[in-house]
């Protein structure tokens, strides 16, 4: 499970746990590397 919040102008992305994991540009760009993230942790 993540998170997304809207931060200055671009999403920031976290794990269950509250770390921060990445940043993105929009919120396509961030599913796109939730997406990726999920399959590389697997």
């Amino acid at each position: 499970m993540f998170t997304m919040r809207y931060v200055g102008g671009h999403i920031q992305v976290y794990d269950q746990k509250g770390a921060f994991l990445f940043s993105a540009d929009t919120e396509r760009e961030a599913r796109a590397e939730m997406e990726d993230y999920a399959q590389s942790a697997a």
